[in-house]
């Protein structure tokens, strides 16, 4: 199977080097700024390297999210797409935000045609409910197989959820090593209780519909269509791959369907359970920092 993939398929696309290049001149400029460029930040500080290690972790759940093997696999299985788009998602904002030092978003925050529109966009519950409604719109079957036979909304539609996602992630993610004007840890993990429940619908639907939702997995018209958007210009479409005996996959497109949903859902769970964890011990440690500073002069009254 591995091996009719790889061969049905052209290096360009599976491995899109594009979006390599795109992400390595990210890179580039991320060390740039973090390095040479550094001390012209008001600020600054030396980025560890944990914080670089997040950073381009983050950068090829990008990859994995909107390119590669997994990206086109998920044009032949829903399972897939959805693990595509559970990494880009739910992975790729928390460890970007993560990697990102305060004092760059200190720099932008100076510029007022940024802030001022953030502080709308960047108010809780904007965050909360721009993500998830956009996910559980995406999956309604009119509009996931309307975006994924438009190369041009699907596009717009991934770059404006991912935005949404990191809007969700920044009130999660502690960008800032203090406190002050983000959420309390008490806070982040009810916003990440709410955040849950608001994304299970979309899973639900997915996983407990009585057959197959998507025309792209089970139409060969609407999946060609989809399948010329990922290939390069004038390449052949592997129609056998579509279904019969040389099909990749090896469940039934409802089956498919309902393991895409609990791959998803479950993705969720262990994401935001790690984010919960890590929320709970950043509690635990600035509870145990506090420093209570007793009155001397009135516990000894009689020293002046």
């Amino acid at each position: 199977m591995v091996e009719q993939f790889f061969s049905s398929f052209t290096f360009r696309t599976i491995w899109t080097p594009e979006l390599i290049i795109i992400l390595l001149l990210i890179s580039g400029l991320y060390f740039y700024i973090t390095g040479p460029l550094r001390n012209r930040f008001t600020d600054s500080e030396e980025v560890p390297t944990k914080k670089k290690v997040y950073f381009h972790l983050g950068l090829l759940a990008v990859y994995f999210g909107f390119g590669g093997p997994l990206y086109v696999l998920g044009h032949l299985m829903l399972s897939m797409h959805m693990f595509s788009m559970a990494i880009v998602y739910l992975i790729a904002p928390p460890l970007l935000l993560l990697g990102i030092p305060h004092w760059i978003f200190q720099y932008l925050g100076k510029f007022s045609i940024l802030r001022a529109p953030f502080k709308i966009l960047g108010t809780p519950l904007i965050g909360l409910i721009f993500f998830n409604a956009m996910f559980s719109f995406y999956h309604l079957p009119f509009t996931f197989d309307r975006l994924m036979t438009n190369n041009g909304f699907h596009n717009i539609y991934q770059l404006g959820m991912l935005f949404a996602a990191f809007l969700m992630w920044w009130h999660i993610t502690p960008v800032f090593p203090k406190q002050d004007g983000q959420l309390t840890e008490l806070k982040k993990i009810a916003y990440m209780f709410a955040s849950g429940v608001l994304f299970t619908p979309a899973c639900v639907l997915v996983i407990f519909a009585g057959g197959p939702l998507y025309a792209m997995y089970t139409d060969v018209a609407t999946w060609s269509m989809a399948m010329s958007y990922c290939l390069p210009s004038g390449a052949a479409i592997p129609y056998e791959l579509f279904s019969g005996q040389n099909a990749l996959t090896l469940l039934s497109p409802h089956h498919d369907q309902q393991f895409g949903g609990a791959i998803m859902k479950v993705t969720q769970e262990l994401v935001y359970g790690v984010a919960i964890g890590s929320t709970f011990k950043q509690w635990m440690k600035r509870d145990r920092n506090k420093v209570v500073i007793p009155n001397f002069e009135m516990m000894n009254p009689e020293i002046k």
